[in-house]
């Protein structure tokens, strides 16, 4: 069973930054395309964006375009997501996915999910 560990959740200040992270247990997963979704509470998960298994492509929800940079080590299999100019209604549980189209960066039912980490955003 692949896993995916995610990393960097926390509290910040409204204005502020948070950098998540998720590794992959196996190195298959560098051909698998890989991404972020997230949680509110009481609401339903939603995309956040995703990246190809190269680092070439990335999409993007349209609340994370310009505050959201996600971001490809291929070496350690490992994503991150720069999060700036937070707002609370940013507050969720950030999950890691993973998917072995490795090209495809649009929201999809990815095949992997990692546990999740928890961002919360307060004024």
């Amino acid at each position: 069973q692949v896993q995916l560990v995610e990393s960097g959740g926390g509290s910040v200040q409204v204005g502020g930054s948070l950098r998540l992270a998720c590794t992959a247990s196996q190195r298959t997963f560098s051909s698998y395309a890989m991404g972020w979704y997230r949680q509110a509470p009481g609401k339903e998960r939603e995309f956040v964006a995703a990246i190809s298994w190269n680092g070439g492509s990335t999409f993007y929800a349209d609340f994370a375009k310009g505050r959201f940079t996600l971001s490809r080590e291929t070496a350690d299999v490992t994503i991150y997501l720069e999060m700036n100019a937070l707002k609370p209604e940013d507050t969720a549980v950030y999950y890691c996915v993973a998917d072995p189209n490795g090209e495809y960066v649009t929201p999809r039912d990815f095949t992997s999910w990692g546990h999740g980490t928890q961002v919360t955003v307060f004024s």
